[in-house]
């Protein structure tokens, strides 16, 4: 219900540097619910490793993964800046504009930008 949804934070990612991340749809088997999540850590080498961390952990809540894609962000928290960019070999670029509406909604006193730049 909607507490094990609220279990599910929108944006899990590093407080500072540069890392992969991935845009994540959320989904109940045969329900309407649907969200999308962002996830992304320097701990993270490839993309699937976000998303094998990612998937089972939404599994035991009940939520279908689907990785819509995935990229960079550059997060400054010093001067409160994050950018979004670059791509995922293996899912291919995510919709970085719906990535930075995910990304306002927790950092709201940020400038985010995103751009289709592999660096």
């Amino acid at each position: 219900g909607a507490a094990m949804a609220a279990a599910v934070r929108d944006v899990e990612i590093d407080p500072e540097g540069t890392f992969k991340y991935i845009l994540v749809r959320l989904q109940r088997p045969g329900g309407e619910e649907r969200r999308d999540i962002v996830r992304g850590t320097k701990a993270a080498e490839f993309h699937n490793h976000i998303f094998e961390k990612v998937n089972p952990e939404m599994e035991k809540l009940g939520y279908e993964c689907k990785c819509l894609g995935g990229g960079k962000i550059d997060h400054n928290s010093k001067d409160k800046k994050i950018r979004v960019f670059g791509l995922s070999t293996g899912y291919g670029k995510a919709d970085h504009s719906v990535t930075v509406e995910i990304l306002k909604k927790v950092y709201t006193d940020y400038e985010i930008t995103w751009s289709d730049d592999k660096k």
